[in-house]
């Protein structure tokens, strides 16, 4: 493998991990990242609410529930020996009524399986004891859940990829990718190409659009979903200490409005899931006629209004409504209401979908020859993302050890 030049397409923490395992790995390869952007973590990383995720809810066994565990035991290690923030707040998980209560045990059951460290039950009287102005009927609180910044991890793996003779090249957007004999694999950019012997795509929110320039199956399409933040005011932030999640509903890989302490000691709330009219539409008014278009034309969108069109309207009714958002959230901490929270920043995630309107919800990475799709990374990526690399880069290199 010496002397291979290896191309990664994202400079996101995914793309950007990657790089660096691939880097650690082969020390004679190569590698280059390819980014259309001029920064890396523009996109989805670097509107990441910054939660280190402990594996409560995913399906034990999945490849994320086990790379989500193996993931948040890296990003911890990296950021202790390179100085990043990191600090485990805890989270609360609350039931608010008592339809949830089932539905509550049945996640603790989940997160048990999953062995998250720490892991306990709490009941109604004891949910102040964390989180003093928190309301609800029961709750899990996972003590080591944290939080952290992933913009600084993604530069600083970037600077790891450049210092062991690696690239990040910046404003390559990908438009072709043509396999050649050897097997080599040919990336170009308009009229700028480069050649690689192996290739890793990791574009995110356009993920499919990249995979299928690599004839990769048309199948999942990336759905954006744009996610919304309110901020709570100076005075009240204060009344939230760590993260406080509502019981989540199992029709949907969303978690649900939550609050969210951030490392700069500010507190969010969100975020929503409102259908993006643009991959990188992170207003409102952000509209892109094409992907609209394409949205209307693939019959999983309509599978999918179909089945969750109420949903929808109330989503929909959040983001135009402070009051109407709050609503919901206020029943975790009655103290935060409207006056207490202003128009946040907001998120587009990278959602994929079948064809018949399912939501894609585990991890999912295709490999067509020499190249490498991620096709589906959504939450908790982040967290999981140098666990997330370690697996890509036992594929690329076919060590055996990936399934």
């Amino acid at each position: 493998m010496a002397d291979e030049t290896i191309g990664v397409v994202g400079a996101g923490i995914v793309g950007l991990a990657t790089a660096r395992e691939i880097a650690l790995r082969r020390p004679g390869s190569h590698v280059v990242v390819l980014e259309k952007e001029h920064r890396v973590a523009v996109h989805q990383t670097g509107h990441n609410s910054g939660v280190v995720h402990a594996g409560i809810y995913y399906t034990p066994g999945s490849l994320k529930a086990r790379l989500c565990a193996r993931g948040a035991a890296l990003i911890r290690d990296y950021c202790q020996d390179r100085g990043l923030p990191y600090e485990e707040c805890g989270k609360l998980v609350v039931a608010v009524t008592e339809a949830e209560l089932p539905r509550l045990e049945s996640l603790y059951a989940n997160a048990r399986r999953n062995q998250v460290p720490g892991v306990r039950m709490v009941p109604a009287g004891e949910i102040g004891d964390f989180e003093p102005h928190a309301a609800g009927r029961a709750a899990i609180h996972s003590p080591h859940t944290a939080i952290t910044d992933y913009t600084r991890i993604a530069e600083e793996l970037s600077r790891d990829v450049i210092e062991s003779g690696g690239e990040v090249r910046f404003g390559f957007p990908v438009t072709r990718v043509t396999r050649l004999p050897g097997p080599r694999v040919e990336v170009a950019s308009g009229e700028e190409t480069l050649t690689v012997n192996r290739l890793v795509l990791c574009a995110g929110l356009h993920s499919d659009k990249v995979a299928a320039l690599a004839h990769d199956q048309d199948d999942p399409r990336i759905i954006p979903f744009r996610g919304e933040y309110m901020t709570v005011s100076p005075d009240k932030a204060h009344m939230v200490r760590g993260l406080i999640y509502p019981v989540p509903d199992p029709r949907y890989p969303f978690l649900g409005v939550h609050f969210t302490r951030r490392v700069n000691g500010e507190v969010e709330v969100g975020p929503n899931a409102v259908l993006a009219f643009s991959r990188e539409g992170y207003r409102l008014t952000d509209i892109d006629p094409r992907e609209l278009a394409r949205i209307a034309a693939f019959p999983g969108t309509w599978h999918l209004a179909k089945q969750h069109w109420r949903t929808g309207i109330k989503e929909i009714r959040g983001s135009l409504s402070t009051r109407s958002y709050m609503k919901d959230a206020q029943l975790y901490v009655p103290g935060i209401g409207t006056r207490d929270v202003q128009r946040g920043g907001a998120g587009v995630r990278a959602q994929a979908m079948g064809r018949d309107g399912s939501l894609v919800d585990d991890f999912r990475i295709h490999t067509v020859g020499p190249v490498t799709a991620v096709r589906n990374a959504p939450s908790p990526a982040a967290t999981s993302s140098m666990a997330i690399a370690e697996h890509i880069a036992d594929i690329v290199f076919d060590d055996g050890s990936a399934t």
